[in-house]
C-alpha cells in the first residue's frame, strides 16, 4: 500500500520488475515494496496491442515510485528529472558512474541520463553554497565553471 500523497509514476516499455532491479542496484538504500503482473481486458488490448502489464513500487531514499510497463507509448525526457544532492564529490562520482554505464549518458552541468533515459541531475551540496555565495566574483567563477562541465568537479568549480 503506497503511504506517500503524490507518487512519481515511470511509464516504462517493458519488464517492470527489471527496471526496479535495476535502480535498487544503484540506490542500495531503497526495497522493492509491490510487484503486481495483470492481464489486460480485452477492450484495453483493442486500444493498447499490450496483452499485459507489469507495476512495480519502489522505495529510495524514503520516497516512493511506481513503476509501470506497459507498452513503447511514451519516452522519457529532459522536462522531469530527479536531483541527487549528494554529500561530497566520491558520492558525485558514485552515482554518476552508475548511471551513465551501462547505456546511460553524460549531459552537461551536472545533468546526465540512465539507461532507460530518465534524467537527473548528480549535484554536490556544496555547489548550493557555492553558487548562493555572497560574493559576486565566487558566483560568476562557479557559473562560469560550471557549464564546462559535464560531471560537477568541485575541485575545478574553484579554480579561476
Amino acid at each position: 500500500m503506497n503511504t506517500q500523497k503524490i507518487t512519481p509514476c515511470l511509464w516504462v516499455e517493458k519488464d517492470a520488475k527489471a527496471v526496479a532491479d535495476y535502480y535498487l542496484s544503484i540506490f542500495q538504500d531503497g526495497k522493492l515494496k509491490e510487484y503486481h503482473h495483470y492481464e489486460n481486458t480485452p477492450e484495453a488490448v483493442a486500444i493498447s496491442g499490450q496483452e499485459t502489464f507489469e507495476i512495480a513500487i519502489i522505495q529510495i531514499a524514503e520516497m516512493e515510485f511506481q513503476i509501470l510497463a506497459a507498452g513503447p507509448f511514451f519516452k522519457f525526457n529532459e522536462s522531469i528529472s530527479f536531483v541527487i544532492n549528494c554529500k561530497d564529490q566520491a558520492e558525485v562520482d558514485y552515482y554518476w558512474e552508475a548511471l551513465t554505464s551501462n547505456g546511460g549518458a553524460e549531459g552537461q552541468c551536472g545533468w546526465c541520463k540512465d539507461k532507460y533515459g530518465l534524467s537527473w541531475q548528480v549535484v554536490p551540496v556544496e555547489y548550493y553554497e557555492l553558487i548562493s555565495s555572497e560574493g559576486p566574483s565566487v558566483r560568476a567563477k562557479v557559473m562560469k565553471n560550471t557549464m564546462r562541465q559535464k560531471k560537477i568537479i568541485l575541485s575545478e568549480l574553484k579554480q579561476s
